[in-house]
């Protein structure tokens, strides 16, 4: 693979075209001329570029893929429920498998081709990036919080002076469940927006067909990336709503 161009990906006979509009994310935006439909798996996990692949998840944090017309059998359902009055654990900012010994390396969340499109979004944020911007938003009423003031103050120089990277989750954990207890549903959903801008978030409308592959887990935590479901304005009952999937590649295909 040659990723020296942000226009384009040159992979065995094909140039696939990429672009980066924002300021994560890199973006295939479909199958070449004469390539399978079905290139995430054809092409992209082939055994001769699936080490490629994941390379280049590794560097970017964040690979998206256009597209894809697949049948593979390895995805299952995203799980999780929202209502008006409380927020699904999906709509907090995480890595995913936090109950496995081992978190995987790779999150793949797709949209399938279906007949119900899309309208919430999914925020996905550098880590420990997005630890700094909850800190940062939160309203004045939470600063005289002693474990809050002294987070900000230990979070808001460059990154080499972070505390340990040990420490990164239950910071986050502190905030979050803060929130939880003293916000309503919708107040802690604006406050979870106010996150993604100031993280830089890439929140961007889903397409039909449309895989994103998040760097999960590395040796290197500060290239990880965290995601949530996230309601870009207030909730309603009874809204339809297109079906996401998931699946761990580097583990399960």
């Amino acid at each position: 693979m040659d990723t020296t161009t942000s226009d384009y990906l040159d992979i065995s006979e094909f140039r696939f075209s990429t672009s980066r509009p924002r300021s994560i994310g890199f973006v295939i935006e479909g199958p070449p001329a004469g390539a399978s439909q079905d290139y995430l798996h054809d092409i992209l996990l082939s055994p001769e570029n699936r080490d490629s692949l994941l390379s280049l998840i590794e560097t970017e944090g964040l690979v998206v893929c256009k597209n894809v017309r697949t049948n593979a059998a390895s995805y299952r359902k995203v799980r999780g429920k929202s209502s008006q009055g409380k927020l699904s654990q999906a709509e907090y900012y995480h890595h995913d498998g936090c109950s496995c010994p081992q978190k995987p390396r790779i999150v793949e969340i797709r949209l399938p081709y279906q007949n119900i499109e899309r309208s919430v979004a999914t925020a996905i944020a550098s880590f420990p990036d997005v630890v700094r911007s909850m800190l940062t938003a939160l309203p004045p009423r939470f600063q005289s919080d002693r474990e809050i003031a002294r987070c900000r103050d230990v979070f808001s120089g460059p990154i080499e002076s972070f505390p340990p990277a040990t420490t990164w989750d239950k910071v986050q954990g502190y905030v979050t469940r803060l929130v939880r207890r003293e916000m309503d549903a919708e107040s802690c959903r604006s406050y979870f927006r106010d996150v993604d801008q100031l993280s830089e978030a890439y929140v961007v409308p889903w397409e039909m067909g449309e895989s994103r592959l998040i760097l999960n887990d590395s040796i290197n935590l500060a290239r990880t990336m965290q995601h949530r479901r996230s309601y870009q304005k207030p909730r309603h009952s009874n809204e339809q709503n297109g079906s996401l999937v998931k699946r761990w590649t580097a583990e399960e295909v």
